[in-house]
């Protein structure tokens, strides 16, 4: 019987800038204006979610939902997903870069790492 493949990330993204758990903790310190979007699905995000992040499914992320969450195409945004195993960041920066937003944020480790090093979340 086949396995299943597992889905792993890239190591980048183009036009993108990617960051670790630390370097989440340093873009929320000093950038202003930065929106975090969680890209994970619902069941996901009850499993516990980063503090002041929005959720906007991969699965439901459309130019106009992104509007809607993202005033500007050059506001500061941050993308992540469960880590590097999950490919819904991927799939919703590519959608945001085809929309024309431009000043992304990755965290590819994801919620994976954020937990693992043991930074607070917030479950619903």
């Amino acid at each position: 019987m086949a396995k299943s493949a597992e889905i792993v990330s890239p190591d980048n993204i183009a036009g993108t800038t990617k960051v670790d758990s630390e370097g989440v903790i340093n873009i929320v310190n000093t950038v202003p204006d930065l929106i975090i979007v969680d890209a994970r699905i619902t069941t996901d995000r009850k499993q516990g979610f980063i503090e002041g992040s929005v959720s906007l499914p991969d699965v439901d992320t459309t130019c106009e939902r992104l509007a809607a969450v993202i005033p500007k195409k050059t506001q500061p945004t941050l993308f992540y997903c469960n880590g590097v195993k999950c490919g819904r960041s991927v799939k919703s920066i590519a959608i945001a870069k085809q929309c024309g937003y431009n000043n992304i944020y990755w965290f590819r480790g994801g919620f994976e790492e954020w937990k693992t090093k043991g930074y607070p979340f917030i479950t619903e």
